[in-house]
């Protein structure tokens, strides 16, 4: 069957004005001002007419633990599985898990079940493997082999630093982690990266900053998220974009009001007005992950969630709120996540690229998505749903 979208105002995600695109199975395979509907007897097609509605790339959520997470107030804190209907409903068509706190009770050979499970229902998933601790959680008992075997793991994260939950690494270990990674990349013609979970530890960024000055790994080679948990990070977040890297901004946030996070999309706005590139930051949701808070004595004190919607939301109130340009904000959830992440087809629309598309009213609120040319969710409601979804 052939789909063809008429009528929609296309960012790509620079605006391209409005232009028509016709998708045959799960690709992209012609962007025009007009493409004429054929004739009925030519093939199947179906035609959806979105004018006065904005298309753009479908949205790319480099950070959802897919499996849950938390436990850090105890075994019942434990988060639940994502669903399919959760991420396409906040306009996702990709998404990256990893484990995060729990490396023991949660198991990386069931995060990459869960990406298979998603990818047969419907989006496109990818893993990290390992999780906070070192050594390091993984499916073949070495991260290389992981990256290079197995064509769901694109990296190694979120691996801890600067925080009291994480397992402390040496500088030195940290150094060998990242070059296996990297090795494990260039092999198999993937990313590689490090995501690395910063903490609000005094190091911050500094194990990564010391790598990329006094090794032949590239700064590149870390996407660091967090960044945007307190002030004093996102200061620090300066020189590691001068030195040419790229900062993950967490849309998720608790609801305690003492609360140190700078909100994503302020976080952008302040980065971009310090002379930062908008090439040079991606968002994520954290989405299911367990938001945690403690005192200044380490002591717990409280317990969120973290929202996949929030990405589309902190990306709205980036463009609404803060005034930076749509075709800027887009590129945090789409473009700039499929660059780092080596993900070719993905966080465009034009020609070859895969068919994920989300389709947005003119306040951004999800009006349909398209994931591999299906139709997943049609009027701001699920059309496709999970395997055991109501």
């Amino acid at each position: 069957m052939l789909k063809l979208i008429k009528n929609g105002e296309v960012y790509n995600p620079e605006p391209l004005g409005t232009k028509d695109v016709l998708i045959t199975g799960d690709r992209i395979v012609r962007v025009a001002d007009n493409i004429p509907v054929p004739q009925q007897e030519f093939c199947e097609i179906e035609v959806m007419n979105v004018k006065g509605l904005k298309v753009v790339p479908g949205l790319i959520d480099p950070h959802v633990h897919l499996i849950g997470g938390g436990g850090e107030d105890g075994f019942k804190s434990r988060t639940p599985e994502i669903r399919l209907t959760d991420l396409t409903t906040a306009g996702i068509t990709t998404a990256v898990g990893c484990l995060g706190t729990d490396g023991t009770s949660r198991h990386m050979t069931s995060l990459l079940a869960k990406a298979r499970g998603l990818e047969e229902e419907g989006i496109t998933s990818y893993i990290y493997t390992g999780s906070y601790q070192f050594p390091l959680q993984t499916i073949t008992g070495n991260c290389r082999d992981d990256i290079i075997l197995i064509d769901k793991v694109i990296g190694i994260g979120e691996i801890a630093l600067a925080d009291h939950r994480s397992s402390q690494p040496t500088i030195e270990q940290f150094k060998r982690i990242t070059a296996l990674s990297r090795t494990g990349g260039i092999l198999s013609n993937s990313a590689g990266i490090v995501h690395v979970h910063v903490g609000n530890g005094k190091d911050g960024l500094g194990y990564l900053l010391e790598i990329a000055k006094n090794t032949q790994i590239p700064i590149v080679q870390f996407l660091p998220t967090h960044i945007n948990r307190n002030p004093d990070l996102l200061d620090a977040a300066n020189e590691f974009i001068e030195q040419g890297g790229m900062v993950d901004l967490t849309t998720s946030s608790t609801n305690n009001p003492e609360d140190k996070q700078v909100p994503a999309s302020k976080a952008a706005r302040t980065l971009l007005d310090q002379g930062a590139s908008a090439d040079m930051i991606t968002f994520s949701s954290d989405g299911m992950g367990s938001l945690p808070q403690f005192d200044d004595a380490g002591n717990f004190i409280g317990l969120d969630i973290g929202s996949v919607k929030s990405l589309l939301k902190e990306m709205q109130k980036a463009v609404l709120d803060e005034g930076i340009a749509l075709e800027k904000a887009l590129r945090f959830v789409t473009i700039n996540v499929a660059d780092i992440l080596k993900l070719e087809d993905k966080g465009q629309i034009k020609e070859g690229c895969m068919a994920d598309l989300t389709i947005l009213d003119e306040q951004l609120n999800v009006d349909s998505v398209l994931a591999r040319g299906q139709l997943m969710v049609n009027n701001g409601e699920p059309i496709v749903k999970g395997t055991f979804e109501d």
